[in-house]
């Protein structure tokens, strides 16, 4: 039983979890245009979030305690650990522990807030934000068609700081607009947790406004369309792809999805007409095509080398790794600014390779042996809760499973979707809230109608307050 403490601490970490999902969307926004003066410092300005996060969480005693946490800790200051002796030699103490610093909160310190979000965060608490998620995607689009339009050194698309560096490019003297995020890298992943949400409003009826829907959904496909970015189009297909896992296992699900049929049949008709949106495609398919021609490869088979060239990288790099790695931080743009004075990657740009660049061929593989082991974990459990008719949890999975495995943890954007969007999967599978049947209360004996309608006092004195409903099929098992 939980103490009302303890039920108003939880209560406190949930508006933290909103903040952190806040200045998630809008961090980007502060480090270029309002406070550019001050983008470094911005950059990590959700790390206390998360920390208080932590604080509360064990005051209410909600932190995880699992296998996981256990071999992440260990994991971590082992690395550290390593790093502070291999990069002492090299750099005096304060950049030593900047860099280092640095490193460890990219790789360990914000992982644990995927346990504590399915231990805190209800069912009804993730749809409350899908319907922020679908109404704020709609001025996003709207920014990001702006930003297309304009020229590549406009107010409008300048990076993070004082701006001395250009968006990356699309083609067509175009850039890659990256709405209120510093980089294109937001706008991917925001791509596929409104597709997530919009395609589970589809399959479930009444849950948004016809409307909200209508709305989001061309917001999405403008998105894609100026995004000028391929990834951002697989990662909405990656999600759509999980309509094959709710075919094959839950078939009955798809059949609420003709009702919507009309609301995407009319979205595409008017997305297509707009200029905009075609400038966009042609660019978009264009890279597609001129990337195909420089590997000499079709598209399909680009974008496959494409996506598995970030897995195997890791490997390939095994046999240049020294056993304890160059030290943590050094493969991210923060630690290469710490020591250089700019954001650049001095190891790998793929995110197995730096790990493994870094950490060393022990500990590097180690803690990417951790995080496919969680990804397949929460995996495993999103397609167990489909078979029992909860089709919520494998769309989400699909939307941030990817950047869980391979994304790029020393960019902070990246780091913070990988984290929420897989928080939001594992407390999508939380229990619903059982609701009294009228019908059998008002047939019940008088004690237990008595019990129904007790007030929120008479509750507290009689300690009927119920734990918070976590998922039965808990992490801490």
């Amino acid at each position: 039983m939980q103490s009302d403490t303890d039920k108003l601490t939880i209560k406190h970490i949930k508006w933290l979890i909103w903040l952190y999902f806040w200045l998630l969307i809008f961090e980007g926004t502060f480090r270029k245009w309002i406070l550019p003066q001050y983008s470094d410092v911005i950059l990590v300005i959700r790390d206390p979030v998360v920390l208080a996060i932590y604080c509360l969480a064990l005051k209410a005693k909600v932190f995880p305690r699992n296998g996981y946490i256990l071999w992440l800790g260990i994991i971590a200051i082992l690395s550290w650990i390593v790093s502070l002796v291999v990069l002492e030699p090299y750099l005096s103490l304060k950049p030593l522990l900047l860099v280092t610093g640095y490193g460890f909160r990219s790789n360990f310190v914000h992982l644990p807030l995927i346990f504590v979000m399915g231990k805190t965060f209800e069912p009804e608490d993730v749809k409350k934000l899908g319907w922020w998620v679908l109404l704020c995607s709609i001025p996003m689009a709207v920014l990001l068609a702006v930003q297309f339009n304009a020229s590549p050194d406009a107010f409008i698309n300048r990076t993070a700081g004082l701006g001395e560096a250009q968006q990356i490019t699309a083609g067509g003297g175009k850039i890659r607009p990256p709405g209120t995020f510093s980089f294109v890298s937001g706008v991917i992943f925001y791509a596929a947790l409104s597709a997530a949400y919009l395609l589970y409003a589809a399959l479930t009826r009444g849950l948004y406004r016809n409307w909200l829907l209508f709305s989001a959904g061309l917001a999405l496909v403008v998105t894609i369309g100026v995004s000028g970015s391929r990834s951002t189009l697989l990662s909405v297909l990656v999600v759509i792809s999980s309509l094959l896992a709710i075919i094959l296992l839950r078939p009955q699900a798809v059949n609420q999805f003709g009702r919507n049929l009309l609301i995407v049949v009319a979205v595409l008709l008017i997305v297509t007409r707009l200029p905009v949106f075609k400038e966009g495609v042609q660019i978009l398919s264009d890279r597609f095509t001129v990337t195909a021609e420089a590997e000499e490869t079709s598209i399909a088979g680009g974008l496959l080398a494409r996506t598995f060239s970030g897995f195997t990288e890791g490997f390939l790099l095994l046999p240049h790794a020294p056993i304890g790695g160059y030290g943590l931080g050094i493969g991210t743009n923060g630690g290469a600014k710490f020591l250089t004075g700019r954001a650049m990657f001095l190891l790998a740009e793929g995110e197995w390779g730096r790990v493994i660049l870094e950490s060393g061929p022990v500990l590097g593989l180690a803690y990417l042996l951790w995080r496919t082991l969680l990804t397949a974990r929460l995996g495993f459990l999103s397609f167990k809760k489909l078979r029992q008719g909860e089709i919520f949890p494998i769309m989400l999975f699909a939307a941030g499973f990817v950047s869980l495995l391979n994304g790029q943890f020393g960019q902070p954007t990246n780091l913070g979707f990988a984290v929420f969007v897989c928080g939001l999967c594992l407390a999508s599978m939380n229990k619903e809230p059982a609701e009294p049947d009228a019908e059998l209360l008002e047939s019940a004996p008088t004690p237990l109608r008595q019990r129904a309608r007790r007030s929120r006092y008479a509750e507290r004195l009689h300690h009927s307050s119920a734990a918070p409903r976590n998922s039965d099929d808990s992490f801490d098992r």
